[in-house]
């Protein structure tokens, strides 16, 4: 038996059920297993992609700045080599004591105490500072020469606790006793063979 929608027995509203239902149920299957899904997963690689436009960009940036980056990290090994110059080696810091030495007895200098102290390694591991206590006599003006002396050496030779009193009087002039600490350096990493 056959359904007649055009029979005059059946209700308006019951006609427009018959049709809607079907309708509604075919929309409602669409949605929930076709729309949604593919919504979601739209919605996902949306994300996706501008988070993978967000890290082009960043990397953009990057490369963008590798020319400077590069040409920076040059000029910082450039500086590194000059400073490894200033800082001698373990076997190069006896030739340096022995030039500050010599130094003290060009400028005048009577040498009364020499006497290395323990080595001091730096805390981040990079050099070892070598202190050698001194006591000299000598004229004001040849200490100042010494120092001078000193400062132009290329290596870093730092001079501390500097304390001078009047020697004792020779000739009419009075010298000056000084004791202070000339410290050295030496690279660790030189003689390890690696920079940090």
């Amino acid at each position: 038996m056959a359904l007649d929608l055009k029979s005059k027995n059946i209700p308006a509203y019951l006609k427009a059920i018959i049709i809607l239902v079907p309708a509604i149920i075919l929309v409602v299957l669409f949605i929930t297993l076709i729309y949604s899904p593919k919504n979601k997963e739209i919605k996902v690689l949306g994300a996706s992609i501008a988070k993978l436009d967000n890290d082009i960009a960043t990397a953009e940036v990057k490369v963008r700045k590798l020319d400077e980056l590069r040409a920076e990290y040059e000029k910082v090994k450039l500086k590194l080599a000059e400073l490894q110059q200033e800082l001698p080696e373990e076997n190069e810091v006896s030739v340096l004591l022995k030039q500050i030495s010599d130094l003290g007895i060009k400028s005048g200098l009577a040498i009364i105490l020499w006497k290395p102290g323990s080595k001091k390694p730096d805390p981040k591991g990079i050099y070892t500072e070598i202190p050698v206590k001194m006591e000299v006599v000598a004229g004001y003006h040849d200490l100042g020469v010494f120092f001078a002396h000193v400062s132009n050496i290329k290596r870093i030779v730092n001079i501390k606790n500097i304390v001078m009193k009047p020697g004792k009087a020779k000739d009419e002039i009075t010298p000056i006793k000084a004791t202070f600490t000339a410290s050295t350096f030496s690279a660790i990493y030189a003689s390890a063979g690696t920079i940090p």
